[in-house]
């Protein structure tokens, strides 16, 4: 008799972990790795192992093995951060298995198992190893997703902050390194000390010029440290900039259970994204690379005009609903989206003033990619939450759409929309919405910008003079006078009333939410 023979029948018998042991056990719906784990050796060391990684150059690589190829590409991920512990615990016992699921809008979802990580070290408690993992001749790429902020350049100038506490004390004579910068550099100065090339480091992380703003951080922190080596970095390390384009949320409870159900297996931290995916790679790597091209990335000579495409549509205008959207009462995107407002303010953002920064796309139809957007954040299978867009807003309008209001009014061009949509994160950023309800702002800067939002009755330009962010932006008067029409109208009338003065949409409609606003004020 087995152990399930004398279950009580009115107990679930318990659902084996994923694990190597019990993958072929996986359900017919969930695909499965088609290639020999034991056989994969790794040649790329990833810090910041998150949702986002793990749905685009994790899978591409699961399926180049799948193919039979990149067998000596497989991933050691790096955990920085302290809660970056709970993914080693769980990879730990998940043998670094995981599941991806695809979610379609028409409700279809696909799902598979990704076996293309195959380690994964805990650097707080596994610092010599971090940095011998990333010095082995086998390491050939070391990737980064460590978001937006994690490059540790000021915000106006660009330049590489060395005031920072966590970078200062790594710039100390015999510091065990903490930091992302600390790790790189010492894995490079064993390689050059070993005669070992350098690795390339390849950024995926949303900014422009990722591979160049990753060149200035890590040459400046390495020429702070030990100039030679510094300037051997600058002589032999390769950044390529890269573009990545994939919706991926938050992976919630319910997201785990029905990977649970779908496969038989429980998987601890699954992931789920939407079916577009687009990566585009500028092709420098000295010591080789994975044929990505294979997994359907692009590999070109430059990267720019599809990162600016990028950001100044998908990142700039999830901002653009982010706000607007959670102060109309809305906590889902798709919901936003489908409010005709919300849509139709997001479209004359992309036409009228993101689209007039860019430059031609090779292989791109703007006006599609711009009907695709609307389309994808559409999507009420993938419930990305608003929340999630909200969160270290000065880590991202300072990169995704300042640029945009710069741009334009070097050239005469529209920054009404832009305008608005820095004046609806100053609104929420008061930490308060329209009905009076505490609004949780995530932020590395939260203290502060809440503190100065919280002034704009008294002081309506107090947020936009915030230097530190804008530079002098708020100088500027056209600029100035959009944001202040938009922020007065939030204040009095509330998000919707203000969408549609700026869509130019009747005044008549109305919005269940509508009447809850700061009417009364002052300015």
């Amino acid at each position: 008799m087995t152990e399930s023979d004398h279950a009580d029948p009115g107990e679930r018998a318990p659902v084996p972990q994923l694990t190597n042991a019990t993958i072929d056990r996986a359900g017919a719906a969930v695909r499965r790795p088609l290639y020999d784990r034991s056989g994969l050796s790794v040649g790329i060391v990833h810090i910041g192992v998150g949702g986002f990684h793990r749905a685009h150059m994790a899978m591409c690589l699961d399926s180049l093995m799948s193919q039979g190829l990149a067998q000596d590409w497989a991933i050691c991920g790096v955990g920085l951060l302290a809660g970056d512990r709970r993914m080693k615990a769980i990879f730990d016992a998940q043998d670094c298995l995981y599941t991806l699921t695809v979610k379609h809008s028409d409700g279809r979802e696909e799902s598979s198992i990704i076996g293309s990580i195959v380690e994964y070290l805990f650097a707080p408690d596994e610092t010599e190893a971090v940095i011998e993992r990333m010095a082995d001749p086998s390491t050939r790429i070391v990737s980064l997703t460590i978001t937006e902020g994690g490059y540790n350049f000021d915000r106006v100038t660009g330049q590489f902050d060395a005031t920072n506490p966590a970078v200062a004390a790594d710039l100390a004579e015999g510091a065990s390194p903490t930091t992302v910068f600390g790790y790189v550099t010492e894995a490079l100065r064993r390689r050059r000390d070993r005669g070992i090339p350098a690795f390339t480091v390849l950024s995926c992380d949303n900014i422009q010029g990722n591979g160049h703003v990753a060149s200035r951080m890590f040459t400046a922190f390495a020429e702070l440290k030990d100039p030679p080596l510094g300037a051997w970095v600058r002589e032999n390390v390769a950044f390529p900039n890269s573009m990545v384009d994939r919706i991926t949320p938050v992976t919630s409870e319910a997201d785990v259970v029905a990977a649970e159900q779908r496969s038989g297996l429980r998987d601890e931290w699954p992931v789920v994204c939407e079916p577009f995916f687009q990566w585009v790679i500028e092709d420098d790597f000295p010591l080789g690379r994975p044929p990505f091209e294979a997994a359907d990335a692009q590999l070109v000579a430059d990267v720019e005009p599809y990162e600016l495409m990028k950001l100044r549509l998908l990142n700039a205008s999830h901002q653009g609903l982010c706000y607007f959207g959670y102060l109309s009462g809305y906590r889902l995107v798709h919901d936003a989206l489908a409010d005709p407002l919300i849509e139709s303010f997001l479209l004359a953002y992309m036409d009228r003033e993101a689209t007039p920064t860019l430059r031609p796309v090779p292989g791109v139809d703007l006006d599609r990619y711009k009907r695709t957007l609307i389309e994808r954040f559409s999507n009420p299978h993938v419930r990305d939450t608003i929340a999630r867009l909200c969160a270290e807003s000065s880590d991202r309008i300072p990169k995704w759409l300042v640029p945009v209001i710069r741009e334009q009014l070097e050239t005469g061009g529209e920054v009404t929309l832009s305008a608005a949509i820095v004046a609806s994160w100053a609104r929420y950023a008061e930490a308060v919405d329209e009905q009076g309800q505490p609004i949780e702002v995530v932020d590395s800067l939260r203290d502060d910008l809440v503190a100065i939002a919280q002034t704009q009755y008294e002081h309506p330009l107090a947020f936009i003079q915030n230097r530190a962010l804008f530079g002098d932006l708020g100088d500027d008067r056209r600029f100035t006078d959009a944001y202040a029409a938009t922020l007065a109208g939030l204040h009095t009338v509330g998000a919707q009333a203000t969408l549609r003065v700026l869509v130019g949409a009747p005044l008549a409609a109305s919005h269940p939410n509508e009447g809850h606003s700061n009417e009364g004020e002052e300015q």
